[in-house]
Parts: C-alpha cells; structure tokens; sequence
C-alpha cells in the first residue's frame, strides 16, 4: 500500500516549527489511528502496523504516524527546554484538528503513550481510545537513567554497517525481529552526510531536559485516573520502563484498562511482530467507532 508523506506548521513557545508525519489508508475514513513513537524514534516505527490497519476489509483504517519535533523530517526546535510534554501535546493537538475528525484511536509507544494520556486525560478528549505500548503513568528513575545514558550523544558512524551494530544493540530489548525489521528501523533512524558517514536521525538536544528530569521517578497517576476511554496496556515481559507491579496497578486504578503482555522483549515491543499487530488490530476493531 502506498503512504502519503505530509505536514503542518506548529506554534510553540518561539515560533512555528514544522511537524511531518506519513499517512495510510483512505484519506477520507473517519476512523483514524494516530500511532507516536518513543524518546528516539520516529513515525516510520509503525509502517508495518499501519499497513496491516489501513487493509483491514472492515473498516480501512486511516493512520497517521508524525515525528515529533526534533525527530525524523520534523524540525529541530531552537530552545532544547522545548522537548517537553506541553509543546508535544500542542503539536499532537494541531495535527488531530488537521486530520478533521472528532475523535481519534491514540497508539503510543513510550513517550507517545505518556503524551496520548495526557490528552485522554483532558475534559472533551478527542481520544476515542488508547493503547498504552510499555509504558504508565509511573516510570522509575532507574529506567530513566538507563535510557539517559545512550541518549543526545552526538554519535557518528563510518558506514551504514557500524549504524545497524549501534542499534541492533541499543534497540536490542525490541524482540526477536528480523533482519528486514533491523534494516528498515536502521534507514529510518540514520541519516547519511555527503562524505559517506551516518549520523542518529534526531536533534541530540532532545537529551537535555530528559537528563534533568532523569534524576526522578515519573509519577503522573492522577492524570491516569482521570481517563476514561478504554485503554490497552502491552507490556515487554523483560520491561524496566512499566514495571509489572505498575501494569498491574494501572488495571486496578483509573480507566477500565486490558492488558497483554509479550515474552521475550523488554522495552518496548516493536509492533513489527504478526503477533503485536494482530493484539493491536483486535483490539481497535472492537472498540465501538
């Protein structure tokens, strides 16, 4: 299926910066699937996912996948103090309002689940429902401080060889993903300079304020419990980012919540297995829409 490359001018605290995002399906579904990716990511995380959703013979799925600022084809914002969760709630809130429905079914992978509870947690939430891919709404420093240590360095490779090592070890609590999977992640999350070398395909400045914020636990539970669209919890069974006492918090607490749980993988699952995306897919075909 082919996708459609688009984007849009946001305002932030100083000025406009532009959002990039890739779309599937019929442009003109009303059923419309926003999938945000993690900290160091970018929307092309989801191309295998989005595929699947926008064929689906019942009900075709529009999906859009942005990159968030600093990220992929999205500018680079001049104030690194910007990277933070009220900037990316703008942006999200400005690109729901130019796809032109109502409400949205909300896909988010780490930091992206972090923003659509947020915006699920606000009064007249155009979140219609919410996956939640390993991540909560409380996250231990320890975990923070893991992630810290690999993120914002301005790392650059010889080749597209020593890019892959690079990720494939990053990356490596992903699962059992194939090398198609690894290559496709690499040429998305790399960018080649003139002179043959590769670089991270995101603003290092993006590290700044996480470092700061780092230092502590994220503890936003009274925005968890007020959601109160339905939520679906995947869980890497290896994860330190949603602890299994946290997942298990979140179904006793706040929204009428499910959770599935992926063995083998750690933080986060990719959603590029057949099993994730069929949980996924499952998922959304029964949420009334």
């Amino acid at each position: 299926m082919q996708h459609k490359e688009s984007g849009f001018l946001s305002l932030g605290p100083h000025g406009f910066h532009r959002i990039a995002y890739t779309q599937w399906g019929d442009g003109h579904s009303k059923r419309v699937v926003v999938c945000v990716h993690g900290l160091t990511r970018n929307g092309r995380d989801f191309d295998d996912l989005a595929m699947d959703l926008a064929n689906d013979p019942g009900k075709g799925f529009r999906v859009s996948c942005p990159d968030l600022p600093g990220r992929g084809h999205s500018h680079w914002l001049s104030d690194p103090a910007d990277y933070a969760l009220p900037v990316y709630m703008s942006d999200m809130s400005a690109m729901i309002a130019r796809l032109g429905v109502e409400q949205v079914d909300w896909v988010g992978t780490s930091l992206g689940g972090l923003i659509g509870m947020s915006l699920a947690a606000q009064p007249n939430s155009p979140i219609r429902s919410l996956v939640m891919n390993d991540i909560g709404p409380f996250v231990p420093a320890e975990a923070l401080k893991r992630i810290g240590e690999y993120v914002g360095h301005d790392e650059k490779f010889n080749d597209y060889a020593s890019l892959k090592t690079y990720l494939m070890n990053v990356h490596a609590s992903f699962g059992n993903l194939s090398d198609e999977n690894w290559d496709h992640l690499c040429r998305h999350s790399g960018r080649k300079n003139e002179d043959g070398t590769w670089v991270l395909h995101y603003d290092p400045s993006i590290a700044v304020g996480f470092r700061s914020a780092a230092a502590m636990n994220i503890d936003l539970w009274p925005l968890w419990e007020q959601i109160s669209c339905p939520v679906l919890i995947l869980r890497g069974e290896d994860s330190d980012v949603l602890p299994r006492e946290v997942a298990h918090q979140m179904l006793e607490r706040g929204p009428a919540a499910e959770m599935i749980e992926f063995p083998g993988t750690g933080h986060a699952p990719s959603l590029m297995e057949d099993s994730q995306i069929d949980a996924v897919r499952s998922w959304l075909l029964a949420v009334e829409g």
